[in-house]
């Protein structure tokens, strides 16, 4: 399993959420606060923004008492998002309404399919200030470049943040506003900790390999607060794990599946 377990992602999504909501309302003025309502919500990105077509999560499926889906419970961070809008997601819709929330991404994503997720969204409707973009992508390119063989300082994964950081700019240049979502630390992960147990060393080189992404996204983005808000899930997650009681965390070790996601 790459995540972590289930008492930090439950924890981390209401933290990030409220990152999320501040950064949301930011603006481009100094001289009045006007806050940020959407017209539309859209996630990018892979399994850790994005449900199944079937609605289904990369992670602990909340089920009813016929062990029926039900694809709002358990809510992952994008989820929130839209809900604290008080908009639809496209991908969770069970009162049947006109969902705002559009999935563009899907489920083992990686970077170079971010621009074509943006190219169907900017086919499909005109960009808006009012649109509002949730990206976090990387996780399989960082686990592809690791099970190949890569270290640290991996030169593919640095170009790989950038051509992330490419694609986020664009929006910005149409206009749009766009949260941003590092990579959180795959170095944390149980993931990492198998391996770790098996050959010392592996849990730091993946650590090391998510710094080499996350790092190009960070500094080739335009950052200014006004187009683009920075979310560091990848320090998030360090503190998490470092300081489980400030974040009234039980167990932050242990995978949260028994079965293989998304089921």
């Amino acid at each position: 399993m790459w995540i972590a377990s289930s008492e930090l992602m439950s924890r981390g999504r209401a933290l990030l959420l409220g990152s999320l909501v501040a950064l949301a309302a930011c603006g481009g003025s100094t001289d009045q606060i006007e806050p940020f309502v959407p017209r539309q919500i859209i996630l990018l990105g892979d399994e850790t923004t994005v449900l199944t077509t079937d609605g289904k999560r990369y992670g602990i499926n909340a089920l009813d008492t016929n062990n029926a889906l039900v694809c709002d419970g358990n809510p992952m961070w994008s989820q929130q998002v839209v809900a604290n809008f008080g908009m639809t997601l496209d991908r969770c819709n069970p009162n049947s309404l006109v969902p705002r929330g559009t999935t563009r991404g899907a489920p083992g994503a990686k970077a170079a399919d971010l621009e074509a997720q943006i190219d169907a969204q900017l086919a499909a409707s005109a960009p808006s200030s009012k649109d509002l973009f949730l990206v976090m992508v990387g996780l399989n390119d960082i686990i592809e470049r690791y099970e190949a063989g890569a270290d640290c300082g991996d030169a593919e994964l640095r170009a790989r943040g950038q051509r992330v950081a490419a694609q986020v700019n664009r929006l910005a240049a149409a206009n749009t506003r766009t949260i941003v979502v590092t990579v959180h630390d795959l170095g944390l992960t149980p993931y990492a900790r198998t391996r770790d147990a098996a050959n010392a060393g592996q849990a730091a080189r993946l650590t090391c390999l998510t710094a080499d992404f996350n790092a190009r996204v960070r500094v080739e983005i335009l950052n200014d607060g006004r187009f683009i808000g920075l979310v560091l899930a990848d320090d998030l997650s360090l503190a998490m794990t470092r300081f489980p009681n400030t974040y009234l965390l039980s167990n932050v070790t242990d995978a949260a599946c028994t079965v293989a996601s998304p089921d």
